[in-house]
């Protein structure tokens, strides 16, 4: 799968399979205008409102697809091409954006707009994060993996830093339906990089031969029953659930707490993206996987203290430090996660291991957004966020304690996949048990 470019560095090594290089390029442009679109929502939606209910209604609108869709996505991803779906899903969104480009530009845009529109690309998105997480296995070897997924994740960063500023900057000069054109011309990026790309045929008929129902089935029972990875997705939802609603309620922040608008709440997001992308890039570099167990405790203890601690600071530069800890825990933890999961899955059971990933981190998080938005509202968002952050750092705790079982249950897994050569040569051999 890889081509004549030579990319020796460790940091940059994905980079030499050809589909990954374009997978990656058009993927920059369109995260960019994906998180011009966030910004410029939440403004619009706490502008139009003042309610951070609503803030957490639209969040939970956006995002309970993944949840309740998720697996059965998996299952389609697992039956046909992650490459296809991906095209088919990025188009949508592409469509998406534009309806609420026209909506806010013709100046008809309401709260049940950005609502029902925030639901459709729920829809999209409990397809397309699964099929693209899948689709990077696909561009590269085993052994370059790890670093593929930590440098997907420090593109991701990359626009979140350059995205939000931009955001502020656009809307407090023209207007938000401005970011949502601009998000819906980025698509085009990525549908041309996909079609673009080369990629061997996949069989299906094996894959077709039982219902979805069956394949769900299996699908949970295997996730069930493999230990390292059901612990590894619950440690997901609970933080999803108790720690992604902080970013629902930053409007809140930068209005309430910093008094500030649209230029500050890009400021924070760009903080916590700058601090996501370091962290990416931290994991990128690294040549092996092993230890990752002890890097997801740590970053999810640093996450939740980081949580903590930001709700008690009113110093806005203050803040945007804290933010950037909290961003690096939280990017840590999700790429840590992200290896683990893809190189402990069998390859017949990785679009549902994915599927589970992204409704344990995203779809988890609409139930918490709509709490969170609910009890902002009646205590306060600084008091809701550190709520969060404590069950994340006890959730982190409780994981660090059950590390031995769960290196003992990842061993004979990774013994059969040639990644331990010697399972009797200690620790230092066993590739990325949960140390």
């Amino acid at each position: 799968m890889s081509d004549r470019y030579s990319f020796a560095t460790p940091l940059w090594r994905s980079l030499r399979h050809r589909n990954y290089r374009l997978y990656l390029t058009g993927q920059l442009v369109s995260v960019c205008g994906t998180w011009m679109q966030q910004v410029a929502q939440s403004w619009l939606v706490y502008r139009l409102t003042g309610s951070a209910t609503l803030l957490g209604i639209v969040g939970f609108a956006t995002q309970i697809p993944v949840f309740g869709l998720g697996p059965i996505a998996g299952v389609i991803i697992d039956r046909y091409s992650p490459h296809r779906v991906t095209v088919l899903t990025q188009s949508a969104a592409l469509v998406q954006a534009l309806l609420l480009s026209l909506l806010t530009l013709m100046g008809w845009v309401q709260p049940a707009h950005i609502i029902l529109l925030g639901f459709v690309l729920g829809i999209v998105n409990a397809f397309d994060m699964p099929a693209r997480q899948a689709l990077v296995n696909q561009m590269v070897d085993a052994k370059d993996l790890s670093n593929a997924v930590a440098l997907n994740s420090s593109m991701i960063n990359a626009a979140r830093i350059v995205g939000p500023g931009l955001a502020g900057i656009v809307v407090a000069r023209v207007g938000e339906g401005a970011c949502f054109t601009i998000n819906a011309v980025s698509y085009l990026a990525v549908i041309m990089a996909l079609l673009a790309m080369k990629l061997p045929k996949k069989s299906d008929e094996s894959a077709r031969q039982f219902s979805i129902a069956h394949s769900l089935v299996e699908g949970l029972r295997y996730t069930l029953a493999t230990v390292p990875i059901r612990d590894v997705l619950l440690l997901l939802g609970l933080v999803g659930f108790m720690g992604m609603p902080y970013m629902t309620l930053m409007p809140v922040f930068a209005a309430e707490i910093h008094k500030s608008g649209a230029d500050a709440l890009g400021l924070m997001l760009g903080a916590v993206g700058f601090g996501a992308l370091i962290g990416a890039l931290f994991l990128a570099q690294r040549a092996t996987v092993l230890g990752l167990g002890r890097i997801i405790v740590v970053a999810t203890l640093g996450f939740g203290l980081g949580l903590i601690v930001f709700t008690v600071s009113r110093v806005f530069w203050l803040s945007l430090v804290i933010l950037m800890g909290v961003g690096f825990g939280w990017m840590v933890l999700i790429a840590a996660s992200n290896t683990a999961l893809q190189t402990l899955a069998d390859n017949e059971m990785r679009g549902r291991v994915m599927s589970l990933f992204s409704m344990m981190l995203v779809g988890m998080a609409p139930f918490g957004s709509l709490l969170a938005g609910w009890l902002a509202d009646r205590i306060g968002a600084p008091l809701v966020v550190a709520t969060g952050g404590a069950f994340c750092a006890v959730a982190g705790v409780i994981f660090a304690r059950e590390l031995p079982r769960l290196r003992a249950a990842a061993r004979p897994i990774l013994v059969a996949r040639g990644i331990i050569v010697d399972p009797t040569a200690g620790d230092e051999a066993t590739g990325i048990e949960l140390r």
